[in-house]
């Protein structure tokens, strides 16, 4: 028996109380996926109706790549949908994907977003940018190197610098500018905190609105989440009350990440999975997944969402997402080094 897409929601807990193996045979293709199963549905809703092929998901918020890899040659996979470069990194290094020369998804996505070795591509972005006071910060520009400088003391909120989002961020800054510069700012940066790093993106947006902070680092689309949540009216406040800030590298863009997309190294059916992570690089797919999470679409002339586009234009940092990848590890020990989750020291 096949299920449609909308079955989706409850197969996780199915699929572990019966065995992996009973996925494979409920679907026309498989997805292991670390997003929570409504930001993805729109999507896989589209992919049936225009495929006619089914979909099944499970959601597996941590742990994704030893699940796979436990699973060995019996794998019900097909799929991977994760989110940030260190997820999709981490499922290569596991070993759990493989190859997929592809010509309509690489002549889709830029080259910048994809893996080298072709083992992952990206589907949509995400930029790490600033929540601002709208009452207490002036317009300006802002560089990432510029969250060092003491006029920012006592002014900025984050999350744990140990987070993944942070971790790509200091890499990148380490693939920019080197160990000692890294270590430098990550220590100027660490005594402009208001207080220890705690929370999500959104509690950081929260604080800025209460007044604890002036600046707060935070990807765009939680801004976007935020804007349109009515069943939480009080972040729709949190997010009027500040403004996005789309900081650069001194020699480069914004730093963006990526949600992304890889072919299970033992997908049962393949011809399948690579028609769906095809479909996941056209236009309409694009546009439905950039529209649904508030993300920039990675497909060159897809209109951004109503919400994105308010955030100003982005200027993307250039360094390809395989370079940010490679520094991810010694960004961690750096961050850890420096002390950076005890918060200020002076």
């Amino acid at each position: 028996m096949l299920l449609s897409s909308r079955a989706a929601f409850g197969l996780g807990a199915c699929a572990l109380a019966l065995g992996a193996p009973s996925l494979a045979r409920a679907a026309d293709v498989n997805i292991y996926s670390s997003r929570q199963p409504a930001l993805i549905q729109p999507l896989l809703d589209a992919f049936t109706r225009e495929t006619g092929l089914s979909t099944a998901t499970i959601f597996i918020e941590r742990g994704l790549e030893e699940r796979i890899k436990a699973e060995g040659a019996n794998s019900p996979a097909d799929v991977v949908l994760t989110v940030d470069i260190g997820r999709l990194d981490a499922a290569k290094q596991a070993d759990v994907l493989q190859p997929l020369e592809d010509a309509a998804i690489e002549a889709d996505i830029p080259a910048a977003y994809r893996d080298a070795g072709r083992e992952w591509s990206g589907v949509t972005a995400r930029a790490r940018v600033l929540y601002a006071s709208k009452e207490r910060v002036a317009d300006e520009a802002i560089t990432y190197e510029s969250l060092a400088d003491p006029k920012w003391k006592g002014r900025i909120c984050i999350r744990s610098g140990q987070h993944q989002y942070n971790v790509a961020l200091v890499a990148a800054y380490l693939a920019h500018h080197g160990e000692e510069e890294t270590r430098t700012w990550l220590t100027g940066l660490r005594d402009n905190l208001a207080s220890a790093p705690e929370g999500g993106d959104r509690d950081q947006a929260r604080n800025v609105a209460a007044g604890q902070c002036d600046i707060a680092v935070g990807n765009t689309y939680y801004v976007g989440l935020m804007r349109n949540n009515e069943k939480e009216p009080e972040q729709k406040e949190w997010a009027e009350a500040i403004k996005v800030i789309l900081p650069t590298f001194e020699t480069g863009g914004t730093h963006v990440n990526i949600s992304g997309m890889g072919l299970a190294r033992h997908a049962p059916n393949r011809d399948n999975a690579v028609r769906f992570m095809e479909f996941l690089a056209t236009d309409e797919a694009q546009r439905i997944y950039a529209e649904v999470n508030y993300e920039y679409p990675l497909k060159p002339g897809v209109a951004l969402s109503e919400t994105v586009a308010s955030f100003g234009e982005l200027k993307a940092d250039a360094l390809p997402l395989s370079d940010i990848a490679s520094h991810r590890a010694r960004a961690s020990e750096l961050i850890d080094e420096v002390g950076f989750d005890g918060g200020p020291k002076s």
